[in-house]
């Protein structure tokens, strides 16, 4: 017992552990940063010091993520702020012995604020272990675009994630009322369940775009370029929100598809993203 104790808290003692914690107002010269806190692997850089939208970019420097990691993002965007998120590199999710690795994800917007977020892709490894919750409270006349993009091993490299756990819970109020609520749970044979044609349909990477306020003209510009799209993409609205499903049989196929619907929606992409 004292053998499997001392394992346990060496174990802990070795998982990586971040929390960044980010406040944008609206000022004279464009949006700004007013508060930034830094902890653990996790860093924020801001490009642009100044401009009508601040431009944020989060950095893992711990390279990777796996079983018993935990990092936290937590971000307000002030009134009439606007605020551009996005990640230095895809987020890889590694093989774990047991423990689930977890990303937490506040997002605050006030009114009159924007914000987009718009991370790079995730990366599942074969055996990995990954948890997300994505909670998001908007004032009624925000703006928000909300992107993830999951990719269950690398295509080009022949990986095939065959087993894992995987769960990503979205949460979405405005003015409090909770308005948009899902979670995508893949437990066990993730690779059997991928190629059921009513999930994945043989695809390995698959992302989801939430805009808000989204109404039938962004659905229409989105549904324009079905013949443009490599992989399936399906658009909907309803109650003021614009949802739109992709699945690719690759990571740099969804991203095609993702940088155009991102397009078709009017949002900037980031920089980094173009690299």
């Amino acid at each position: 017992m004292a053998n499997a104790a001392l394992r346990n808290e060496v174990f802990a003692g070795n998982r990586a552990v971040g929390r960044v914690a980010l406040a944008v107002a609206a000022g004279t010269r464009g949006s700004r940063r007013t508060h930034v806190h830094e902890s653990g692997s996790l860093r924020a850089r801001f490009p642009n010091a100044y401009g009508p939208a601040l431009d944020a970019v989060i950095v893992n420097v711990a390279g990777g993520t796996t079983g018993g990691d935990r990092l936290e993002v937590d971000i307000k965007v002030g009134p009439a702020a606007k605020l551009n998120v996005t990640t230095a590199a895809a987020e890889k999710i590694y093989r774990s012995l047991g423990p689930d690795a977890e990303i937490g994800v506040k997002l605050e917007v006030g009114p009159g604020g924007a914000l987009a977020w718009l991370p790079q892709e995730t990366i599942l490894f074969d055996h990995s272990r990954f948890r997300r919750a994505i909670d998001v409270d908007l004032a009624r006349d925000a703006s928000l675009i909300l992107a993830e993009a999951n990719v269950f091993g690398r295509f080009a490299m022949g990986e095939t994630v065959t087993s894992g756990f995987f769960s990503d819970r979205w949460r979405v109020r405005i003015d409090g009322a909770l308005v948009f609520a899902e979670t995508m749970r893949l437990d066990g044979g993730i690779a059997e369940r991928l190629a059921a044609s009513a999930v994945a349909g043989g695809g390995n990477a698959v992302a989801s775009v939430l805009k808000f306020p989204g109404d039938e003209p962004a659905v229409a510009a989105v549904r324009a370029m079905q013949q443009d799209f490599t992989g399936e993409v399906g658009v909907s609205c309803w109650n003021g929100i614009a949802l739109v499903r992709l699945v690719a049989a690759g990571g740099a196929a969804l991203r095609r598809d993702l940088v155009r619907v991102l397009t078709a929606f009017g949002s900037s992409l980031p920089r980094l993203w173009l690299n």
